[in-house]
């Protein structure tokens, strides 16, 4: 047992001496000491870190100081899809069937007619502004009264009527890009030509498993009841995990998924019924749309047979440029009579181009 102190020790603890007091009231304390309460704990204003920011990472990292071509951003990417992505852009068709062609040799050659309907180029995305070179084209057309007030006002700022699909095919670089407003006809393929086609497949509903993926399916006899369509045990046990590993094959949903049919060559090219007809099937039901391009697994078109439907083109839409211009001014001007509430005077009064009847627009510049 520890010896008990005397009182005057426990006194000596519990009151300061007079020359401790004095030393404490006489001492000033130091500048920092007043201000170290009140000052934070991290060194920089967020997080943890003592790095400087960095304005420009990639100040130093530039291929002009000898380094290599950096393998990210979308010019690495473009470079990389530079062989799988086709020159020139693609159309919309609907696809009305199958028929079947009789070859020289008296062979039957199944095949599917795709027909072209009003098939224009709508907008054209660059790398500059989209990441991207594609060609955005339409197909068909809708009523008015069917599309949204921004989608009209869109296909107004076009000179276009509303389409009634639109689309996007991806192209190599800037030369693959058209004129706005200008019609793809069918013979934008020639005859011989490998091309890739995608459309939605026949949609069927919930099926089992022996009709979406082929399963045997159960003995039809020895006590087997209600089950002989069934798929029988989904998880294994213990060493597996007791559960259903992910990717089991079960039953669900089976269709109305986009497949494309490579390499199918092209038979026939008709201007006047606005027909591509390919070798074998295409997937979908009739009626559906479908996307012709050319195929990306085989030679492209002869360079000569590309300028000539360029030429082509620009011969049967000279104006093109001209046409967009003018659209998008005459756009303008009836987005600024919306906001003055003057359209609905100047549509009942009927807005006729330099005849006695129009009606003076306010001028707007682009």
């Amino acid at each position: 047992m520890a010896p008990q102190l005397p009182t005057r020790c426990w006194r000596q603890l519990q009151q300061p001496s007079l020359q401790s007091l004095t030393l404490a009231l006489t001492r000033r304390p130091s500048p920092s000491a007043l201000l170290l309460p009140r000052t934070t704990t991290r060194g920089v204003k967020y997080g943890w870190s003592t790095l400087p920011s960095r304005a420009k990472p990639t100040r130093f990292n530039q291929v002009s100081s000898g380094l290599p071509a950096p393998t990210t951003g979308p010019a690495a990417a473009l470079k990389r899809r530079e062989r799988t992505t086709p020159m020139r852009t693609g159309v919309l068709a609907i696809k009305k069937g199958m028929t079947a062609f009789m070859g020289k040799t008296g062979s039957r050659i199944p095949c599917t007619v795709l027909q072209l309907d009003k098939v224009q180029t709508v907008a054209n995305k660059t790398r500059a502004s989209n990441g991207y070179f594609a060609v955005q084209v339409g197909l068909g057309e809708r009523r008015a009264d069917n599309v949204g007030a921004p989608m009209l006002g869109y296909f107004e700022a076009k000179g276009l009527a509303p389409k009634r699909v639109l689309a996007e095919f991806h192209v190599r670089d800037q030369s693959g890009l058209l004129p706005v407003g200008v019609q793809l006809m069918p013979d934008w393929f020639h005859v011989g030509q490998w091309v890739d086609v995608r459309a939605n497949s026949h949609g069927k509903g919930f099926a089992g498993g022996m009709k979406k993926h082929g399963f045997k399916g159960q003995g039809a006899s020895h006590g087997n009841s209600l089950s002989h369509r069934a798929i029988g045990t989904t998880g294994p046990s213990q060493g597996g995990g007791s559960r259903v590993l992910p990717g089991k094959k079960m039953p669900g949903r089976m269709g109305n998924e986009r497949v494309t049919m490579q390499n199918l060559p092209v038979l026939m090219v008709n201007n006047e019924l606005g027909i591509v007809v390919v070798k074998g099937c295409v997937a979908g039901p009739k009626g559906c749309i479908v996307k012709i391009q050319d195929a990306v697994k085989k030679p492209p078109p002869a360079q000569e047979f590309i300028e000539a439907s360029r030429k082509v083109l620009d011969e049967r839409f000279p104006d093109a440029a001209e046409t967009l211009t003018a659209a998008r001014v005459k756009h303008l001007q009836l987005k600024e009579m919306r906001k003055q509430g003057r359209i609905e005077d100047i549509l009942a009064a009927g807005v006729v181009e330099g005849g006695a009847g129009a009606v003076a627009a306010p001028e707007v510049t682009v």
